[in-house]
C-alpha cells in the first residue's frame, strides 16, 4: 500500500496517522502496564543469575556484537541501514513469542515470563541510551537525547506506571480483553509501519536499495541471531545452568521485539523521513527469528523426549 499510494500516509498526507499513532503508542504502554502484576514481578526476582544473563544478552551482547561488526565490516551505501541494524540490537526482547518458544523447548516458563516483561521496562531507558551513543559516533548524525527522554516520559514511562498502579483495579479486565487489546496494538503498529514506509517511498529513499542489499541484510540478521544464541549458550554452560534455565536464557536473550521497536521509533526518530529504512532490519530480524527459533525450539523439545526415554 505504501509503495502504491505513498502520498496517502505520508507526513503531509490527508490522513491524520501521525496523531492517531502518537496517542496509540501511549495507550499500548498503558494497557501493557495494566497487565503487569507487581506481585509476580517481585516473585520472579529469585533466579537472579538467569535474569542477569538474559538482560546482558539483550542489552549488552547485541549492541557490542553489532558495533564490532560496524567497525570491522564495509559500510552500506545508505548509513541508515546501520542505524536500523543497531536499533535492532538496542531493543528489548519479545514477550509472547519468547514465552511460547521457551514453552515448546521445555524451558523455565515463569522465568521466561519475568524476563520478557522486565526487558520491556528496561528497554524504555536502554534503547534510547544505546541509540544516542551509536548516532554520536556514526555517519548518520546525532540525536537530541533530552527531548527524546522527555517524550519517553510522557508517552511510555507515565502510561506504563499509571497502568501498573491501576493493575489491582483493572488488571483482570485487561486480561479478559487481551485479545481485543492485542488487535488494537497490532492496528497501531500497522499504521506506524505504513506511515513510515509512505514517507520513505514518497522521498524515493528505497531507490538506493537493490536485491543484493536486501539479501545481504537478511543474511546479516541470521548471522546476528546465531552469534548471540551461541554466546548465550556458552555463557549458560560456563555458569552451570540447568537445561531449563539454559533454554530460557538463549530464547529470551536472542529475541527482539517488533512491537516495542515500532512504537518506540515514533518517539526516538520523530519526523525522520527514512524511518522505513531504519525499521527494515527489524522487520527482517523479527520474521527470521520466529522461523529459526521455532525450528530450534522443536529440536530442543525432541532432545528432551529422547533424554527422558533413555534410562
Amino acid at each position: 500500500m505504501a509503495y502504491l499510494y505513498p502520498a496517502l500516509g505520508a507526513e503531509d498526507g490527508p490522513l491524520p496517522i501521525s496523531q492517531v499513532t502518537t496517542y496509540g503508542v501511549s495507550l499500548i504502554f498503558f494497557f501493557y502496564g495494566l497487565r503487569l502484576s507487581p506481585t509476580k514481578l517481585k516473585a520472579g526476582l529469585k533466579d537472579w543469575r538467569l535474569h542477569v544473563v538474559v538482560q546482558a544478552g539483550t542489552f549488552l551482547l547485541f549492541p557490542l556484537v553489532v558495533y564490532g561488526a560496524y567497525l570491522l565490516l564495509p559500510s552500506f551505501d545508505n548509513p541508515m541501514l546501520w542505524v536500523g541494524i543497531f536499533y535492532v540490537a538496542a531493543l528489548p526482547s519479545t514477550v509472547s513469542s519468547s514465552v511460547v518458544m521457551v514453552s515448546i523447548a521445555g524451558g523455565n516458563i515463569p522465568s521466561a515470563i519475568f524476563n520478557a516483561s522486565i526487558s520491556s521496562l528496561i528497554g524504555v531507558f536502554m534503547t534510547p541510551f544505546w541509540m544516542s551513543l551509536f548516532l554520536s559516533t556514526s555517519a548518520a548524525g546525532d540525536m537530541d537525547l533530552t527531548q527524546i527522554f522527555f517524550k519517553l516520559l510522557l508517552q511510555v514511562v507515565l502510561p506504563v506506571t499509571l497502568g501498573i498502579l491501576l493493575h489491582h483495579r483493572f488488571g483482570q479486565w485487561a486480561e479478559k480483553h487481551k485479545a481485543r487489546l492485542k488487535l488494537f496494538d497490532q492496528s497501531i503498529i500497522l499504521l506506524i509501519v505504513y506511515a513510515s514506509f509512505c514517507d520513505s517511498f514518497a522521498q524515493n529513499l528505497f531507490d538506493t536499495l537493490s536485491t543484493w542489499h536486501l539479501g545481504l541484510l537478511g543474511l546479516s540478521m541470521v548471522a546476528l541471531f546465531f552469534v548471540v544464541f551461541a554466546l548465550l549458550q556458552g555463557l549458560s554452560k560456563l555458569l552451570g545452568f540447568t537445561r531449563e534455565n539454559t533454554i530460557t536464557a538463549v530464547f529470551c536473550g536472542s529475541k527482539k521485539s517488533l512491537v516495542h521497536g515500532t512504537v518506540m521509533s515514533k518517539v526516538i526518530f520523530p519526523g525522520v523521513a527514512s524511518l522505513g529504512i531504519i525499521l527494515l532490519p527489524l522487520m527482517l530480524y523479527h520474521a527470521l527469528q520466529l522461523i529459526i527459533a521455532s525450528i530450534l525450539a522443536q529440536r530442543f523439545s525432541r532432545q528432551q523426549v529422547v533424554e527422558t526415554a533413555i534410562p
